[in-house]
């Protein structure tokens, strides 16, 4: 494998500058509010110059690349959709432009997450003319999960192409670490109906607001009594948004609606984590103060809907697990110093593959998922070609 590993190392470095071009390529083409059409052309132009074996869009508007028919399936995830940019002004470069210094390519997109794609593709590419891919299927999947993560890979395993892979990679950044799981998340909301009445009459009216005070106040005090687990740390719940309807400003409003993140350890059930807030609810408020589960059943840009409930499982692995144990190998191999495995902060779209679906999964990307959603979204350029060699040399690792 030495030798192989010198042959891959050897053809990264001579790809090293298409690598870059394709990565500056596809920053610069917005991505936001799941269009991911016009850089999934771009992807699709490179994987189709690299000789891919199959190159399309699936039903939802995903890139989908494979190489080989073998038994053995192996998916590479590189979500390619972005947040938006926010206030342009905040921003002190151009945010699809970009720019490099001291070697660190800052642009939106550049870590969460199409760092991982030139690497990927690239590297499935090498892997193949190797022989590093026999017996194996292997798909580059460019897919949409800003808007909801876990349901790109939810309609690959279940519409198109209908595959249930025995292996994946995730290239949400991970330091170039591997990390082996991340905890789950339940989006919830709290709806109160009140009664409309004009300000200046406001003891004829019910005002919706001051009914979730007591609900917003518990969810503040509720974090330090939240499940923890020693891998994947203590849970989290936050109030991360509220709507009013209310017929003018001079007017008691007649309903209010707060949204809820729950970011749920292991050991934590839904049905545990809808008690909580329930039991927030003040009795006298029970006929007028529901919770509800968030559903999604957005249509895409293609207008493909996939409807699905908003919860997404804790998933992690042992640090003994045999694709943990590959993904450290690999990182070995290719000179990376030894490091423990790791677990991401936020939401990746492993909820679907390890948590709702079972299947082994791990994640590897170049940057650190602390610039993300930030204007100094940003990686190292030098990272981005790096894990080009991880992605490469994997699959014939994974036993």
């Amino acid at each position: 494998m030495t030798e192989k590993v010198k042959e891959i190392q050897k053809r990264v470095e001579a790809a090293r500058e298409d690598i870059i071009k394709f990565m500056r390529d596809i920053v610069a083409i917005p991505s936001m509010e799941s269009q991911i059409g016009e850089v999934g052309k771009r992807i699709q132009a490179e994987m189709t110059k690299l000789g891919f074996d199959e190159v399309r869009f699936d039903k939802m508007g995903n890139t989908v690349g494979r190489i080989g028919n073998g038994k053995k399936v192996v998916v590479f995830d590189s979500h390619i959709d972005t947040v938006g940019i926010g206030d342009p002004a905040s921003w002190q470069w151009d945010p699809f432009v970009g720019k490099v210094e001291n070697g660190i390519l800052y642009a939106r997109g550049a870590c969460d997450e199409k760092n991982s794609t030139p690497g990927m593709i690239y590297g499935l590419a090498i892997a193949r003319d190797l022989g590093l891919l026999d017996g194996w299927t292997a798909y580059y999947f460019g897919n949409m999960e800003e808007w909801c993560d876990g349901i790109a890979p939810n309609t690959f395993v279940e519409v198109d192409p209908k595959v249930k892979p025995d292996f994946v990679v995730i290239g949400e950044p991970t330091k170039m670490l591997v990390y082996r799981g991340h905890k789950g998340r339940l989006e919830m909301k709290v709806t109160a109906k009140g009664k409309s009445a004009h300000a200046a009459s406001n003891h004829l009216g019910d005002n919706a607001i001051y009914k979730l005070l007591p609900v917003i106040a518990g969810i503040r005090d509720l974090e330090p009594k939240l499940g923890d687990h020693e891998f994947l740390g203590h849970g989290k719940i936050t109030v991360s948004d509220m709507h009013v309807k209310t017929p003018s400003i001079n007017a008691v409003p007649d309903e209010a609606i707060i949204y809820i993140d729950r970011r749920m350890t292991f050991g934590e059930t839904k049905e545990a984590v809808k008690k909580q807030i329930e039991d927030l609810i003040p009795a006298e408020f029970k006929e007028t103060v529901k919770l509800e589960e968030l559903f999604y059943d957005e249509p895409s840009y293609t207008g493909f809907v996939f409807p699905v409930d908003k919860y997404f499982p804790a998933w992690a692995y042992e640090e003994s697990h045999p694709l943990v144990q590959a993904g450290q190998e690999a990182r070995k191999l290719i000179g990376l110093p030894d490091a423990k495995s790791g677990k991401w902060n936020f939401s990746t779209n492993g909820i679907y593959w390890a948590g709702k679906a079972g299947i082994p999964s791990i994640g590897f990307g170049p940057g650190d998922e602390e610039t993300a959603h930030t204007v100094n979204d940003s990686v190292s350029l030098d990272e981005v070609v790096k894990a080009t060699e991880f992605y490469a040399v994997l699959p014939s690792l994974i036993k």
